[in-house]
């Protein structure tokens, strides 16, 4: 029976990341509209055709039309790095800055999310393996979506519609963090730009400061609050925040210790812990962990 639904067409049969995400992010543009909408899951051409959003499916990539298919041999459609777009991508490079709020905001969950996941769907490795075992992406979590073959009360259109769920939730997410943190950047650079030494930034809120600090060169100590227990933190600025090298690591003869045995070796009387990957340590108050950071730049 027709409906006045919005018609989201993509194909049947398996199921990837790309189009899942892709049903995600118009699922979450309608829901903003209010508008009603279903997922018609089909390779057949007059209903494709019908569609009022068709991705991954279709043969046509053509966004004022929201025909949004990367598999025709024509396609040749990729960004600056040279990493062509899927489904999800093309959707996200419409709808992504409206539906997260600001094009900047768009960009950094582009980049987190978006451009891996076309990545992986068009063959592009991001990551070299360093050893005999691999990467535990997102695209695998949704590939054990996929019913196996001894799964006979399952079907891929019911576990295609739960994927989708959990991408929205994903996404969601992902936009939150991305909007967080563009509103952490300016307090983050103010509070840089006020420090006295810039070798120990000391922040009022533990804000997400990886990739903003990095972008200067003096910080090698940060000092945050901890929410959960009410202590204070001090972590190793990452030389980059997608490795665990750190500019600066904390003394080893620190590494692992607690309480007693880590108030004797630093002299800090309410000093808690400093775990042994000597990135990060923990005292009972923010003189306490400023201190520690003191002592580890002597070293």
């Amino acid at each position: 029976m027709e409906t006045n639904n919005k018609k989201l067409v993509t194909h049947d049969g398996s199921f990837h990341a790309d189009d899942i995400f892709a049903a995600a992010t118009l699922c979450l543009v309608l829901e903003k509209r209010n508008e009603n909408f279903e997922i018609i899951r089909t390779r057949n051409v007059e209903i494709v055709d019908k569609g009022d959003y068709v991705f991954d499916v279709g043969g046509i990539y053509d966004e004022k039309t929201n025909r949004f298919d990367h598999h025709q041999v024509s396609f040749k459609d990729k960004r600056k790095d040279g990493i062509l777009y899927s489904s999800f991508g093309l959707v996200w490079k419409k709808y992504g800055p409206d539906l997260s709020g600001s094009e900047k905001i768009a960009e950094i969950v582009e980049k987190h999310l978006v451009a891996p996941v076309d990545a992986f769907d068009n063959g592009f490795d991001l990551v070299q393996n360093k050893y005999d075992i691999s990467p535990y992406f997102i695209q695998h979590f949704f590939r054990a979506m996929i019913p196996t073959w001894t799964e006979k009360d399952i079907t891929n259109d019911e576990m295609f519609l739960k994927s989708v769920e959990i991408a929205k939730k994903i996404l969601s997410r992902e936009i939150v963090q991305a909007r967080d943190s563009v509103l952490a950047e300016e307090k983050i650079i103010s509070i840089y730009r006020n420090a006295k030494d810039k070798r120990i930034i000391v922040l009022d809120q533990n804000y997400p400061y990886e990739y903003t600090l990095n972008n200067f060169p003096e910080p090698l100590f940060v000092v945050y609050p901890r929410k959960s227990d009410g202590s204070w933190g001090v972590k190793a600025l990452r030389e980059d925040p997608k490795t665990f090298k750190n500019r600066k690591d904390f003394p080893k003869p620190w590494a692992g210790l607690r309480d007693e045995e880590l108030q004797k070796i630093t002299g800090v009387p309410d000093t808690v812990f400093c775990h042994k990957g000597l990135f990060m340590a923990v005292a009972k108050t923010k003189e306490g962990v400023i201190k520690l950071a003191e002592l580890a730049l002597l070293v």
